[in-house]
């Protein structure tokens, strides 16, 4: 089996090291920077055990997005595709995901955010797309990808049916891989309790400057964080999405609790300059709040307030 990744970030360079490690072939697409060092030096894993992979260039192929058309030798090859990329690249990525799969291939989001599993539809049809999150916890700084929690890996059809043949083997191969993969059957369900878990980490921490175990120690920012799951899950309930047998704050409670040293993604794109991803997190529970009729005031508040840091440099 060929797996493509696209957007070889933090999650991306997880994936990409952990695959590294079984029989599978190996596409590895980003850009600029990242590209060139993929394709020079390889990829460097620091593992949650604390040892250090060297994956080197020879094990995968790079393919640099903003290098030009899709090279023959990869184009139309990979029986799968992993989207890891931002939420403001989808439109790109399902591009590149259509002229890299074969006819049969199929394509996962495990992106931030909602609706990226449908506009992948758009382009490759339902049969042939996947919903997907992932809890495993990893940032990337100058020494490599850093994979600091183990979690999982869910993926599901968008019409609840059951993994086709290429599903089943792709499950295989990430369980090889040690990432922990499993099947729902209701995705749907899956993807908003991962957006409601960002909603109440993603802003408040970043506001805050905090690494995620700060929502446990502060009471304050915890009330904070709760208080934006809350309402992004009345809006999820308003759109028909059963939450009845979730604790929902004991579900933060353990996502804090494992990922308590890392900045959350949103904090290191603050931190290192970035757009981040608020639109797609609170921004979509506002939008789909507004739809649905519900209020949704503390997630509109974090969404103009990251929005006023990440501008705030034009104020200086």
């Amino acid at each position: 089996m060929q797996i493509a990744i696209l957007g070889v970030g933090s999650i991306g360079g997880v994936l990409l090291g952990a695959l590294s490690d079984t029989d599978c072939g190996l596409v590895a697409i980003s850009r600029g920077n990242s590209a060139r060092n993929l394709s020079t030096l390889g990829l460097v894993l620091h593992t949650p055990e604390g040892s250090i992979e060297a994956i080197p260039p020879e094990r995968f192929t790079t393919f640099d997005s903003e290098s030009g058309p899709v090279p023959e030798a990869i184009r139309h090859s990979c029986d799968a595709a992993l989207i890891c990329g931002k939420a403001d690249s989808t439109p790109v990525l399902a591009q590149l995901t259509e002229e890299i799969l074969k006819d049969v291939g199929i394509a996962i989001s495990l992106q931030n955010g909602m609706g990226h599993a449908q506009a992948l539809s758009h382009r490759l049809g339902r049969e042939r797309t996947l919903g997907g999150i992932t809890t495993h916890g990893a940032w990337r700084g100058d020494t490599g990808t850093h994979w600091v929690g183990r979690g999982g890996i869910t993926i599901g059809s968008l019409d609840r049916s059951v993994a086709s043949v290429n599903a089943q083997r792709l499950v295989e191969i990430l369980r090889q891989a040690g990432l922990s993969p499993e099947w729902s059957d209701d995705i749907d369900r899956s993807i908003w309790t991962k957006l409601l878990v960002n909603v109440a980490i993603n802003p408040v921490c970043s506001i805050a400057g905090v690494r995620n175990g700060a929502l446990l120690e502060v009471p304050e920012l915890w009330d904070q964080a709760i208080s934006a799951m809350s309402e992004a899950a009345s809006v999820a309930r308003a759109s028909g999405v059963d939450l009845s047998e979730l604790d929902l704050e004991e579900i933060l409670r353990e996502v804090a609790t494992n990922t308590a040293d890392n900045r959350c993604s949103m904090l290191q794109d603050i931190m290192a300059g970035r757009k981040t991803e608020i639109d797609q997190l609170c921004g979509a529970v506002v939008e789909i709040g507004e739809s649905a009729g519900v209020p949704t005031p503390r997630n509109e508040m974090l969404h103009a307030l990251v929005n006023g840091i990440e501008i705030s440099s034009d104020f200086d």
